[in-house]
């Protein structure tokens, strides 16, 4: 995830109530750079310390405020145990008629969240993570871990048909390795009254041994191969659209040969920008997401939400660029249905240091169900689990609402810091009370589409 310095909320507060407001735009030219210390917090990942460096090449200024190319470094460490380093190049001059997007990124999670598969049919003790917090029993938590370390590169291509529809190809290469957690690790410098015990299996080793999770699949590969696609884009702007209609069709190979197990996945996206208030000040924006898989396809393959072009592919359905408010990746399936509704208010806008400065607030619902799973009959029978397995018999909407804040500059340069709350956690009678955790806050770059 892109984070952004919590200062620069701070500073822009401050400065807001004496900074001249002056609706026209300053057209940038040339080099813009914005290097910041990465801190910042996220409640899948805890404090975030590093450096991120963005890099703008407005050229003349006559494709302002959309940039010519950009450039994209992130090296960040996180508290809960995660790291990460990313590079990513967005360049749409360099190739007569092409968009050429790649990236690198490097994910190393000692506890990455994995709460089962197919939503709510996975129960998630909410009872023992509270009572492991509060000091009643030992850290449940890292039942609900694995070790998950990841390489992903792509390079992606777009090309004009039309103004407005363009077709899009590329290549990717993902090499994951999953396993259980390293105990060593997770209860390193914890009193033995909190540690978790080495007896105790998780549930990804409960998976393992019951076999819903392969033992092909279960220490992650390589998965190598090719997305073909096509967008519709008719938006005013790229990085704070306030009209238009941005849609995507995908198609993504995990060749035979060169992928470990090969898969066959497709994305369809409908994203719809409708301005309220001309001049970016009330702008009701809106996306649906179905993330399809023909026959089946590792796991490790599944949590993903397909975004060609210059940003990543979003992992883990739960989080800040997917469902805000509900726990990272809990939403795990062969077929995945999401969907954001937002209202986006700018309330000032002011030139401040020769740069373009607008403070927005948003309100939100986000969504999402699995709509095919993967079988977990073989969960019936076992015997040794610590916990209750098995939730409902199906699948329903994980819905979510909250609110935020956007510190926007010069159009893509955004910070956004958003809460949300399931609405699970208000179902204190339902059998789901709390299924999706309690709510979450998040300090990130950009807006989710």
């Amino acid at each position: 995830m892109k984070k952004a310095l919590l200062a620069v909320l701070l500073l822009s507060a401050g400065i807001s109530s004496f900074a001249q407001e002056n609706k026209s735009e300053i057209v940038k030219t040339g080099y813009n750079f914005g290097p910041l210390p990465a801190i910042a917090y996220d409640a899948d990942k805890g404090l975030q310390l590093g450096a991120v460096l963005q890099i703008f090449n407005y050229g003349d200024g006559t494709n302002y405020p959309n940039y010519n190319s950009k450039v994209y470094l992130e090296a960040s460490f996180f508290t809960k145990g995660s790291q990460l380093y990313q590079i990513r190049y967005d360049n749409k001059t360099l190739i007569p008629g092409i968009r050429w997007s790649s990236s690198l990124r490097a994910n190393l999670d000692k506890a990455y969240d994995f709460y089962g598969f197919n939503g709510y049919e996975s129960y998630y003790d909410h009872q023992r993570i509270a009572e492991g917090k509060k000091g009643s029993s030992y850290l449940f938590s890292p039942f609900y871990r694995i070790a998950k370390n990841e390489i992903l590169f792509r390079s992606d291509f777009l090309g004009e048909i039309t103004p407005s529809l363009r077709w899009e190809a590329g290549v990717f290469a993902y090499w994951q390795r999953t396993g259980t957690i390293d105990y060593s690790s997770v209860n390193k410098g914890k009193d033995d009254d909190k540690k978790f015990p080495e007896q105790v299996p998780t549930l990804f080793d409960i998976y393992k041994k019951s076999g819903i999770i392969s033992q092909e699949e279960a220490d992650g590969g390589m998965s190598t191969g090719l997305r073909a696609g096509m967008v519709y884009d008719t938006r005013d702007k790229e990085g704070a659209p306030s009209r238009g209609i941005w849609a995507e069709g995908h198609i993504s190979a995990a060749l035979p040969g060169i992928s470990k197990i090969p898969y066959y996945r497709y994305s369809l996206t409908w994203r719809h920008y409708l301005p309220f208030v001309k001049e970016d000040k009330l702008t009701f924006a809106y996306r649906f997401n179905y993330e399809g898989t023909f026959g089946n396809a590792p796991f490790y393959s599944l949590p993903f939400m397909t975004v060609m072009g210059e940003r990543n592919d979003q992992e883990g359905i739960g989080g800040f660029y997917t469902v805000r408010g509900i726990l990272r990746s809990r939403i795990w399936g062969l077929d995945t249905f999401t969907y954001n509704a937002e209202l986006r208010w700018r309330f000032v806008k002011f030139h401040l240091w020769n740069q373009n400065i607008a403070l927005g607030a948003n309100v939100f619902s986000d969504g999402s169900r699995v709509i095919r799973g993967r079988d977990l009959s073989a969960l019936d029978t076992y015997v040794g689990s610590p916990v209750v397995l098995k939730g409902s018999s199906s699948d329903s909407f994980h819905i979510t609402f909250g609110a935020g804040f956007r510190f926007i500059m010069n159009e893509n340069f955004i910070v956004a810091v958003d809460y949300g709350t399931p609405v699970t956690h208000f179902l204190k009678n339902s059998p789901l009370y709390n299924q999706d955790g309690t709510g979450a806050f998040y300090v990130n770059l950009g807006y989710l589409f």
